[in-house]
C-alpha cells in the first residue's frame, strides 16, 4: 500500500483509510462484532494504517470494536476519531464546549483502549462555541500528550483559517466525490495553501458510484439514505447517468466503477486520503486495488467532460442535517 501524509503536518497514513462507521451504524443490519475485528485486521494486513471511528458511531460501540481490532498492532496505525455533538447524539445537535471536548476525549481514549488519540476531528462545527475556544481546548490536550493531531470536519473556509491560527489543522474531513464536487471551489485551495490533508468521506456517494445501487434497490428502514433526498426512488434513476459514465472508463481501464471513482478521488492532490467503508472483504480488496488504477491526463479529461454534461439530481443530506454544515 503506497503512504501518503495529510499536508504538512508529517502525518502519514496509508493512501486509502478504512472508515469504520457503516460496520456499527448507519446503514441498517450492522455487522457482527467479530466480523467487523476480523475484517479491521484484514485491512491492516492488506496495508491500511488509518482507521476512522467518532463516538456517536453506535453511540461508542464503534470506538470499543476499533479500539480491540487495532489492539495487536496498535503502535504501527493511525486512529481518528471526533467530538462535537452533545451526548453523543446528532439529534440533540452540537455542543464543542471546552467541557464536552475534555470529557468527549476521556471517553474515547478509554473506548479506543489507548493512551492518545492520533486524530481528533471537530465533528461538525457549533455555531455556538467560538472556533477558537474549540481548537484551544484541542491545543491543551496535544501538549497534555492525549490528542496528537486536530481535525475538523464539513467546516468552511472562515472557520478553518480561525482554527488554524490557533492550533494547525491536520485534517479537514468532509464528503468529496465525483457526485459532490463543491469542495474544489474554496476549499481545496485553502487547504493547499495553509498545508492542510483531506480526508474525503463517502469517496463512493455513500455507495451509489459502486453502481450497484439502481431505482430497484430497497434499503433497511433503518438505513438513513432513507432520509437522503439524493437516494429518492426517481432521484437515483436520474444520476444513472454517473453509473454509464463511470462504466465506461471502467470497462476500459479494466476496473469497475468504484476504483475509477477511487482513482480519481486519488488523482486530484497527493495529500487527499479517501475513507471507503465496507462489511465485505471482497469489497475491501477491491477498494485497495483502486491504488494500483493509474489514470492519465486524457482519462482526467474525459471524466471532467463526461461530468459537465450530467446534472446531479438530490441534495446529498436531509434538511435537517443540512443546516450542521457550516459556510
Amino acid at each position: 500500500m503506497q503512504k501518503r501524509k495529510l499536508g504538512k503536518s508529517g502525518l502519514e497514513v496509508s493512501a486509502l483509510g478504512l472508515g469504520c462507521m457503516g460496520m456499527s451504524f448507519g446503514y441498517g443490519t450492522n455487522l457482527p462484532k467479530d466480523d467487523a475485528v476480523k475484517l479491521i485486521r484484514a485491512a491492516f494486513e492488506r496495508g491500511v494504517t488509518f482507521f476512522d471511528t467518532a463516538e456517536v458511531y453506535g453511540p461508542f460501540t464503534n470506538e470499543e470494536l476499533v479500539g480491540e481490532a487495532v489492539q495487536p498492532f496498535r503502535e504501527k496505525v493511525i486512529i481518528a476519531t471526533k467530538f462535537g455533538f452533545r451526548e453523543a447524539n446528532t439529534a440533540l445537535g452540537t455542543d464543542s464546549t471546552p467541557a464536552n471536548i475534555r470529557a468527549v476525549a476521556e471517553a474515547s481514549l478509554t473506548r479506543l483502549k489507548t493512551d492518545v488519540i492520533d486524530l481528533f476531528y471537530q465533528h461538525r462545527v457549533d455555531p455556538n462555541v467560538p472556533i477558537e475556544d474549540v481548537a484551544g481546548t484541542v491545543k491543551d490536550l496535544i501538549r497534555e500528550g492525549k490528542v496528537k493531531h486536530f481535525g475538523l470536519s464539513e467546516a468552511g473556509v472562515s472557520t478553518i483559517r480561525r482554527a488554524h491560527a490557533v492550533q494547525p489543522v491536520t485534517a479537514l474531513q468532509s464528503e468529496y466525490s465525483l457526485w459532490w464536487r463543491e469542495p474544489e471551489e474554496e476549499i481545496l485551495p485553502v487547504l493547499e495553501e495553509l498545508g492542510i490533508g483531506f480526508v474525503p468521506f463517502s469517496p463512493l456517494g455513500k455507495g451509489f458510484l459502486t453502481g450497484r445501487i439502481n431505482a430497484n434497490t430497497s434499503f433497511d428502514k433503518s438505513d438513513f439514505r432513507n432520509t437522503v433526498p439524493r437516494f429518492s426512488e426517481e432521484n437515483r434513476k436520474a444520476n444513472q447517468a454517473f453509473i454509464t459514465l463511470l462504466d465506461r472508463l471502467a470497462e476500459e481501464k479494466e476496473a469497475t466503477s468504484a476504483q475509477i471513482a477511487l482513482a480519481w478521488l486519488l488523482a486530484q492532490k497527493p495529500w487527499i486520503v479517501p475513507i471507503p467503508g465496507t462489511t465485505k472483504l471482497p469489497r475491501l480488496e477491491e477498494n485497495l486495488a483502486s491504488t494500483l488504477v493509474s489514470l492519465t491526463a486524457a482519462d482526467l479529461d474525459k471524466i471532467n467532460e463526461g461530468l459537465s454534461a450530467i446534472e446531479v439530481r438530490g441534495n446529498r443530506y436531509s434538511e435537517q442535517a443540512q443546516k450542521m454544515i457550516d459556510r
